[in-house]
């Protein structure tokens, strides 16, 4: 179950996160202009295919859509061949914390024009765990493990990247210490993976007895893009650094569907061609001999194809596609796949002796639109040298977010989803609550406030309007995607909350229900009218109640300085009418909606609403409770309600217990305290207790 609401939250203070400028700060005047450095990589070989390795910035003439360009980068990176003395590999990994084997880090950038890793080589191993079943991933993990162990040479430095159906994850940074890269790939997990399996719906698809159902082509969609998409994002990481990468992808073969995957293809080569990444693919199936039916993994085709040989093609046909998919993302982008080959670390031999010596050239290209629009580059030399240019023929120029079409938004978004590093163009705060709803499940309320000042304002039809683009989604600790929400909301304002906005935040809501357990959160929401985004990412835990003891169980507790009506929020995405009044919302009672105070902070002039449960569960008869809340400042207690007695409950088998607090706040002075909330169970012999800081201004 999901629901979403959006509304004007009252509060006017808003938690800052990340390292935005304060939009509509008093200062002096200042005048920015942007340039667009252009990075070229090349490789020059004579006649006999020996590199060239004594030209400088005078012998190379570069023009752009023929206007010539001036050179202001030169490097020239020579990478010998032979092995250098390496350092020992040990076969005890223990002195490297599991921490530090499993946590995710990013792949540090370098400054504009700047060549970070002079006279290395740059390879990547990219593991796309959903596009491998179990025995290939280990075929892959045992061929890196090797490489690693054999065959990395001195000037080699190695980065580990991983794509297990949620995001990418850069698991190591570029390197040359071998045991640091062994015991991260000691650490990845086979049967890692979403199940995004590809289902065939032709005559190879196994016969399951059902005739009729929906046709799996359709996922068959939606996986492919997922998995461009996140390769595609994988080179725009790699993008940050100015050096030749290669890209070494691991994967089962990748098969398109048809035409419907040709847009995310194309616009997965123009990322790669742009980072200056070439694609390696490794076919980690390795040397394959199919029989004519499939073997025993799958079930046995029906129908009368089997007779024909039908069934035979079309499987044939599948498994030489998923190949094709591989071939052409190595042939775009200067790369070469290994297919049909059971060695796949020659995949990764060949990656590291593609790279021996090349030229790092850049400029500031003279054109200046962020057009979007394909632009030829060509690099010549000023001397006679019977020599070969190796390098991109061209680039794809930026474009402005105000030309973006509906896919290229799209896009965007799914691109920053899968991002490993958060955007903070836009400030987000989050609270996630939960509250249980039976003996296994649990609803999870998240409120998420944007500061009004920092989203634009567009005139349409005589009134003002702004529209957000939110998307999210919950993961477990495994990294399967458990939920997710995916919203667009046009807020369609009035002259007077127009003059409001300035000063108030905008406030999004959302509801699911899920199971006890450990999760992660990662929610962005875009101005579309401008295209910032702002990223806001977390972990949380659900904890089985039921298992609870020697406390009295509750829920989370909601402070909160608002109660709106919720007939009268500004925007509510719920389309179906018997959702309306949200039943399963406890923050919903009798109309009106309680708006968690995420950044708690509270005005002196405003009441304190305390909302929580408690849970009696196996009890015949309800047991009175008593409740109070206390304010502490420099662990001195400042002032406590007076005690509650709570006999009401909801008719159900855990015996919901809601307690209320309306509290005033002027007998508080302006400062920072921690709100405590003590429930007593005298009955029982049980307590809780729950604490966070707040703070209060005039």
């Amino acid at each position: 179950m999901r629901y979403t609401a959006f509304f004007f939250a009252l509060l006017a203070t808003a938690q800052q996160v990340g390292q935005n400028t304060t939009p509509g700060a008093s200062g002096p005047a200042t005048f920015t202009s942007s340039t667009q450095l252009v990075v070229e990589t090349v490789v020059v070989t004579d006649k006999n295919g020996a590199p060239i390795d004594d030209l400088t910035a005078k012998d190379f003439a570069i023009t752009e859509n023929g206007a010539p360009q001036t050179i202001r980068v030169f490097e020239h990176q020579n990478l010998p061949k032979t092995p250098a003395t390496v350092p020992t590999v040990t076969s005890d990994t223990s002195s490297v914390h599991l921490f530090d084997k499993l946590g995710k880090t990013h792949i540090s950038p370098e400054a504009s024009g700047s060549v970070k890793y002079k006279d290395r080589r740059l390879l990547a191993l990219y593991f796309d765990m959903t596009a491998m079943q179990e025995g290939e991933q280990m075929r892959a993990l045992q061929a890196a493990r090797q490489f690693i162990r054999t065959q990395m040479q001195g000037p080699d430095l190695m980065a580990i990247m991983r794509y297990s159906g949620g995001s990418v994850d850069v698991l190591q940074d570029f390197t040359d210490d071998r045991n640091r890269l062994l015991s991260i790939v000691g650490t990845m997990i086979v049967g890692e993976r979403e199940g995004l399996d590809v289902s065939n719906a032709d005559a190879s698809a196994a016969d399951t007895g059902a005739a009729f159902g929906q046709d799996d082509s359709e996922f068959n969609i939606f996986n492919t893009d997922r998995q461009l998409s996140a390769l595609q994002t994988a080179a725009i990481m790699l993008g940050q650094l100015n050096e030749k990468k290669s890209l070494i992808y691991f994967a089962g073969g990748l098969r398109l569907s048809g035409m419907n995957n040709q847009a995310q293809l194309h616009a997965t080569v123009n990322a790669a061609i742009r980072a200056g990444v070439s694609f390696w693919p490794i076919d980690a199936r390795g040397l394959v001999a199919e029989a004519p039916l499939g073997d025993a993994t799958k079930g046995s085709p029906g129908g009368i194809g089997m007779y024909t040989g039908n069934s035979a093609l079309a499987a044939t046909s599948n498994f030489q596609q998923s190949q094709d998919t591989l071939y052409t993302l190595a042939s775009d982008t200067g790369g070469k796949a290994l297919l049909d080959y059971n060695d796949l670390t020659k995949g990764i031999v060949q990656a590291e002796q593609a790279v021996t010596s090349y030229y790092v050239i850049g400029y500031y290209t003279t054109n200046s639109a962020m057009d979007g629009k394909f632009r030829r580059v060509k690099i010549t030399l000023t001397r006679d040298l019977a020599a070969k240019l190796d390098y991109r023929q061209g680039y794809y120029a930026g474009k402005e977010f105000s030309k973006f079409t509906a896919v290229d938004k799209e896009r965007q978004l799914e691109d920053a989803l899968l991002l490993g590093d958060p955007i903070t163009e836009l400030t987000i705060a989050m609270e996630v609550d939960y509250f249980q709803l039976n003996r296994s499940e649990y609803f999870v309320p998240i409120v998420v406030k944007i500061p009004g000042r920092e989203l634009a304002l567009v005139k349409r039809r005589g009134g003002e309007r702004t529209l957000i683009d939110f998307i999210g989604e919950i993961k477990d600790d495994y990294g399967s995607t458990m939920t997710n929400v995916r919203d667009k909301v046009n807020v369609k304002l009035s002259d007077a909350t127009a003059a409001e906005l300035a000063k108030r935040p905008i406030e999004y809501d959302a509801g699911f229900t899920l199971l006890p357990g450990k999760y992660t959160i990662k929610f962005l929401a875009r101005d579309d009218e401008t295209g910032r985004i702002g990223t806001y990412q977390t972990s949380f835990i659900i904890p089985n109640l039921m298992k609870e003891e020697k406390r009295l169980p509750i829920s989370s507790v909601v402070l909160s300085s608002q109660r709106v009506d919720f007939k009268d929020a500004l925007y509510n995405a719920i389309k179906d009418k018997a959702q309306k009044e949200e039943p399963s919302n406890p923050l919903v009672q009798d109309g009106q909606k309680l708006i968690p105070s995420v950044t708690r902070v509270f005005s002196k002039a405003r009441n304190m609403f305390v909302y929580l449960q408690a849970y009696e569960p196996g009890v015949e008869t309800v047991r009175p409770l008593v409740a109070f809340v206390s304010f502490y400042r420099t662990q001195e207690k400042a002032w406590e309600t007076p005690p509650i007695k709570v006999t009401a409950s909801w008719d159900n088998r855990l015996k919901t217990m809601p307690i209320e607090f309306n509290i005033p706040l002027d007998a508080l002075a302006p400062g920072k305290y921690d709100c405590q909330v003590s429930i007593l169970d005298a009955t029982g012999q049980k307590t809780a207790f729950w604490r966070a800081p707040i703070a209060v201004v005039p």
